[in-house]
C-alpha cells in the first residue's frame, strides 16, 4: 500500500501533437535528470522572469501502467541542488513546457530537443473530458512506457 499523505495524484493522458496549440499562456525551461534505479527525479525549472525553481520528485505508481502516479516534491536550495545534481548518477531531458489555457482546459504539451511535441493533460479526480479538436493529435501514448520522462531520458530523447 502506498501512503499518500504528502503526495499529488496525477492521472494524465499523454498525446503525440502536430503543432503547439494557441493558447499559450506561459512556457517554461525544464532539465530532469531520472536517478539510476529509482524513483527518483531532481528537475530545475526556469521560469520566464528568470526565477528558478529546483526539486527532488519521487513517483510511486499506484496501478499498472503509468496513468496515475502519486508524485511528492522536495524544494532544494542551491547547495543541496548542486550536492545530489553532482553525486546521483542519471539520464537527462530537457524540454521547453508551453502551458496552454484555452475553453476552460488548462494542459501542457513539452518540446523535447529533437523537435517531438507530447501532450499531457491531468485529469486530476475529474472524469477525463474530450480532447478538444483545437489539439492536432498525431496520436495518443497514454500506456506506451516508450513516452514516460524517465524513457525519454533513458534513450536519450533530447
Amino acid at each position: 500500500m502506498v501512503s499518500l499523505k504528502y503526495a499529488v495524484v496525477e492521472r494524465e493522458r499523454r498525446f503525440l501533437v502536430a503543432a503547439v496549440p494557441d493558447g499559450v499562456s506561459e512556457v517554461w525551461q525544464i532539465e530532469d535528470r531520472y536517478v539510476d534505479g529509482s524513483r527518483l527525479r531532481l528537475r530545475e525549472v526556469r521560469m520566464p522572469d528568470g526565477s528558478v525553481v529546483r526539486k527532488l520528485g519521487h513517483k510511486v505508481r499506484l496501478e499498472d501502467g503509468p496513468a496515475a502516479v502519486a508524485c511528492t516534491s522536495l524544494y532544494l536550495d542551491d547547495a543541496e541542488w548542486a550536492l545530489l545534481w553532482d553525486q546521483l548518477p542519471g539520464q537527462g531531458l530537457r524540454k521547453r513546457r508551453h502551458h496552454v489555457h484555452r475553453d476552460d482546459l488548462h494542459l501542457v504539451v513539452d518540446e523535447l530537443e529533437d523537435g517531438t511535441l507530447l501532450a499531457e493533460i491531468d485529469d486530476g479526480d475529474a472524469a477525463p473530458r474530450e480532447v478538444p479538436d483545437w489539439l492536432e493529435v498525431v496520436a495518443e501514448v497514454s500506456a506506451d512506457e516508450r513516452w514516460t520522462g524517465g524513457a525519454l531520458a533513458r534513450r536519450g530523447a533530447r
